[in-house]
């Protein structure tokens, strides 16, 4: 979303920069990784960045540039559990991030530093969750761009295993096909709560590939509907894991629809369970307490502001005595969320107006 700039803010925004700055984005996983292939991975990247910096900028600029950012590489933790880094240097300004995001590596040398180039070079792996229904068994995968592999839940995941396991008001009954019928629909229960429970950990979208009868079973017991991608009908009872990622195919390629619903789902789910904080200055008020799961943002949403206290922020209109002006308050949540451990995804799409461009699901 554009807003529209008065000429107070232009004012503010018009300050001297301070070229060239640096930002570096990198893969950073000491406890995955020896140190030594870092550090030399680390020393190219450094290398390459002063090259250009030399042929871009005044020799002495970029000699302070590199020797500020060689500087951070010899003081970084290695003892850290975070999976990426992103270093900011400019002549006057230096800056280190671990993060638990994975990211593509990412140099930028420009005019200014961009906390969102942190979001925008996380690595998009595309993770999705399988439910493979039958009327015996249940298995479930998690896929991405590059695997496919079956993961078990805590819960049955045969028939025969809770056969026997029959409430004391119908274990009289005597019609085979009522038991068949009872037993598919608890079984399937069983393994929407193993889901569940897997949900927690990999809030991703889930394909449910079945008959229509197990299908049909399952959606009248399914407590993640939200989560659901899409319903894909068919006998996959002798499929292979290739034939299944066939079947899936047509379904991945259109991603960005398939995320954007998901992230949707989950915004609602976080709503009907009262841990959703939408609109900036409520969401601003928030990431103090640090219980930050996951921001959802329209992605060119800016919002300049006047920071009243640590907690309370105003749209900005002109600079008073006793306030700071906040160039794009939007960008200093981001900061705080990594920062604290929370994950941040731009929408491509508007969000519904419900949640006002902005919307923050805190754990539960």
């Amino acid at each position: 979303m554009n807003k529209i700039i008065s000429p107070e803010l232009k004012e503010v925004m018009g300050v001297t920069q301070y070229l060239p700055c640096v930002s570096l984005i990198m893969p950073f996983d000491p406890k995955m990784n020896l140190k030594t292939e870092l550090t030399h991975k680390l020393k190219i990247t450094v290398d390459k960045i002063e090259h250009q910096l030399l042929e871009n900028y005044e020799h002495e600029k970029a000699i302070i540039v590199t020797g500020r950012l060689r500087n951070l590489l010899n003081n970084l933790n290695y003892d850290t559990y975070k999976k990426s880094i992103a270093l900011y240097v400019s002549p006057i300004f230096e800056k280190v991030y671990y993060l638990d995001i994975p990211v593509e590596e990412k140099i930028i040398i420009d005019e200014s530093f961009e906390i969102r180039d942190l979001v925008y070079n996380k690595k998009d792996l595309h993770n999705y969750l399988v439910l493979l229904l039958s009327s015996e068994w249940t298995k479930v995968y998690m896929g991405n761009a590059n695997e496919f592999v079956r993961v078990k839940t805590a819960t049955p995941d045969n028939v025969n295993a809770i056969w026997n396991d029959v409430p004391s008001k119908t274990a009289n009954f005597t019609d085979p096909s009522y038991r068949k019928e009872v037993m598919l629909n608890k079984f399937l229960k069983y393994s929407d709560d193993g889901l569940s429970m897997m949900l927690k950990s990999m809030p991703y979208p889930v394909f449910v590939m079945g008959t229509d009868r197990a299908i049909g079973h399952y959606k009248k017991i399914t407590e993640n509907n939200r989560h659901i991608a899409e319903y894909i009908h068919g006998n996959y009872e002798e499929a292979t894991e290739a034939d299944i990622k066939t079947v899936l195919a047509p379904y991945l390629l259109n991603w960005k629809k398939v995320k954007y619903e998901n992230i949707l789902h989950q915004l609602d789910g976080a709503m009907s369970a009262g841990k959703l904080v939408t609109g900036v200055e409520n969401v601003w008020q928030e990431v103090s307490r640090k219980n930050c799961q996951l921001l959802v943002v329209e992605k060119n949403f800016v919002f300049a502001a006047q920071k009243v206290s640590e907690t309370e922020i105003i749209p900005f209109t002109k600079i008073g005595e006793n306030s700071m002006f906040i160039k794009d308050a939007v960008d200093d949540i981001i900061e705080k969320i990594l920062l604290s451990g929370g994950d941040v995804e731009f929408a491509d799409e508007k969000l519904p107006a419900d949640y006002n461009h902005i919307a923050l699901i805190k754990y539960y």
